[in-house]
């Protein structure tokens, strides 16, 4: 799935669509990828001597993860955050890192999803949360 198909799915836009690319999906799995570039806006405050990919946008970017799994673009609906939980941050996300979103559904109810969601650099872990989301028809 590339950037045009990821559009098609999700409303996000420039400078808030977080995924770039998607490597694999299946129905209860996704692993999708965002390319950090020090031309990100992010960079002009966080930090402009050392910068850091800001945690909140990887937690945004496995949502929105999230919202490819649970939507195709036949679809005429909205993927909503509605919850995080166990959150836990554990290595600095760098530009010219190519970030990788991991998210797996750990339950299902109508139109609510709880899943597992785990963001890599390089095979290491850099963030881990479950988040819990909605779609609005």
């Amino acid at each position: 799935m590339n950037i045009d198909d990821i559009m098609k799915i999700l409303p996000h836009r420039y400078p808030f669509l977080l995924v770039d690319g998607v490597i694999e999906k299946s129905e209860n799995k996704i692993v999708a990828f965002k390319n950090i570039s020090i031309s990100d806006p992010v960079f002009q405050g966080h930090f402009p001597n050392y910068p850091i990919y800001p945690g909140v946008l990887i937690i945004e970017g496995l949502a929105q993860t999230a919202g490819l799994l649970l939507l195709d673009e036949s679809q005429d609906a909205v993927p909503l955050f509605l919850g995080i939980d166990s959150a836990r941050f554990k290595k600095e996300v760098r530009p010219g890192d190519k970030l990788i979103y991991d998210v797996t559904v750990l339950q299902k109810r109508s139109t609510m999803v709880k899943v597992q969601a785990v963001a890599k650099v390089d095979g290491n872990v850099v963030a881990k949360a479950e988040l819990l989301l909605g779609v609005k028809v």
